[in-house]
This record gives structure tokens, C-alpha cells and sequence, in this order.
């Protein structure tokens, strides 16, 4: 696979082009595609004219560029995040009507939370963890939950690696750390208030797939001094068994020869 002058393969600049649009800028000219890329704009060019292609990149009317449905439909095809974002919905909304704030679902990928559901309150003074934002494993309250039952080996090469620190109350001390892993997997849930915005109190819990393994976080967000932990941890707790059920396997009763 040929590579640019940079190092970069194909594969890497055609990645770089994707990423470049984000919530905050989800149109924009050549000129600003190349510049976010720092790519030539002659390969920025032609990578976007293969994109366009295959559906991934669109020109709207104006003539800038976005990005197109295609990748939308490629995305939906990653079956076990949509598995348990489709099992989850109902249950979320009955979350919704007792936080009146957000809930949220998100999932363990490529070493940070992902967020892939969020349901709002209309009149929600918050605007936190929307769909498909990463957030920092140390630096929310699904991470720690989907941290704290990671394999061993998962946690320690985590927190022996650069620990990002989002507010003056983000753990980023390993012992402490461990010590919150600890109380996630005894309680059976997290609530640390200003881990990843301050004025924030993120509670979580986890959802269980098939062989008892945490497929995904389940969780609240509210502001810090309103949140009633007594009674949003059951609420959680009792909409992530829910989703647990919806994802077991249903069992086919066995039928011997002889019956």
C-alpha cells in the first residue's frame, strides 16, 4: 500500500479526511478540508473525488463538502452496538422519566467510552456525552463502570498509559483509580460528581450480555447538587437488567428421542 511523503498509507489519509469533520464543523470547502488534514490539497482532491465515489463524502447544494449516507449505512452494520442500542431504547426512556435529564449508552471501544444512544429532557440544562463522542475511560462514569470489568491486563496497560485529565476532579492517579474499579464491581454502580465536567454528577451501572460479560454502560447525567442517587441507581439497575434480558439468547426447550 503505497505511502505519502509523511509516512502516512493510503488508508491513514483517507482516515484523516473522515475525521476532519466533527459536530463543530460538519461542512466545509476543499480549502478547509485540506488545511484540517494538513494534506496537499491535490491528494485531498483526489481522495475526496474517490469518496464521493463510493458515497462516503457528498457535495450539498451549496458546493461544500459533508459527509454522505454511505457511511451512515456502514456504520448500522457494526451489529453488536446496534444490538444492544435497540435492546436498550425502551428501557432508556423509562430511565429519562425519572432523571428528566439525560441518559446515555455507551460501549468499550478502542480504549475509550463510546457513546451510542442519548435520550434528553426538552428542558435539559445540559448538553453532555452525545451519540458517537468519545470520552476518556478515567473521565465519565461509563468508562469507570466499563473499565472496572475489563480483563486485568486491559486495566493495567490502560493505567499504565497517559491518564487525561478533564477537571480538577478527573482521576488520573492509578492507586485511586483501582480503588474506584474496586467499588464499581462491590456496588454494583459509579457516582462521582465533576469527573469529566464539573458541574456535572455522571451515575452508571452496568448492562450484562450473554456468559455474564458487560457489554455496555447504562447511565444518567445530572446537575451535580440535584442528583438523588437513592433514587436513580434502582431506576438504572432495574432498566439495565431489562436490556440484559432482551439480550439473552432465548432458550428452544430440547426434545429427547424418546419423548
Amino acid at each position: 500500500m503505497a505511502n505519502s511523503r509523511s509516512g502516512d498509507s493510503v488508508i491513514g489519509r483517507v482516515v484523516r479526511v473522515l475525521e476532519a469533520f466533527d459536530r463543530d464543523r460538519q461542512t466545509m470547502t476543499m480549502s478547509r478540508l485540506a488545511a484540517r488534514t494538513s494534506l496537499p490539497r491535490s491528494t485531498a482532491h483526489r481522495l475526496v473525488e474517490e469518496l464521493i465515489g463510493y458515497g462516503l463524502i457528498r457535495r450539498s447544494d451549496s458546493g461544500e463538502l459533508q459527509i454522505g449516507l454511505r457511511m451512515w449505512e456502514i456504520a448500522t452494520r457494526s451489529q453488536s452496538a446496534m444490538d444492544v442500542r435497540e435492546a436498550a431504547l425502551p428501557f432508556m426512556d423509562d430511565v429519562l422519566s425519572v432523571v428528566r435529564q439525560h441518559t446515555t449508552l455507551a460501549v468499550l471501544d478502542q480504549g475509550s467510552a463510546l457513546y451510542v444512544e442519548r435520550m434528553s429532557a426538552r428542558d435539559s440544562i445540559l448538553d453532555a456525552a452525545r451519540i458517537t463522542d468519545r470520552l476518556p475511560l478515567n473521565a465519565c462514569s461509563p468508562g469507570l463502570v466499563l473499565l472496572a470489568h475489563s480483563s486485568p491486563a486491559f486495566q493495567e496497560t490502560f493505567l499504565a498509559g497517559r491518564l487525561t485529565k478533564l477537571t480538577d476532579e478527573t482521576p488520573t492517579d492509578p492507586g485511586l483509580i483501582r480503588r474506584h474499579l474496586a467499588e464499581v464491581r462491590q456496588r454494583g454502580f459509579v457516582a462521582l460528581p465533576g469527573i469529566g465536567v464539573s458541574e456535572w454528577l455522571g451515575i452508571a451501572v452496568p448492562v450484562f450480555g450473554p456468559e455474564r460479560s458487560v457489554v455496555a454502560a447504562l447511565s444518567a447525567i445530572v446537575p451535580r447538587d440535584e442528583g438523588d442517587v437513592q433514587v436513580i441507581v434502582p431506576a438504572l439497575m432495574t432498566a439495565a437488567r431489562g436490556i440484559s434480558r432482551t439480550l439473552a439468547p432465548v432458550r428452544r426447550p430440547s426434545f429427547s428421542s424418546d419423548g
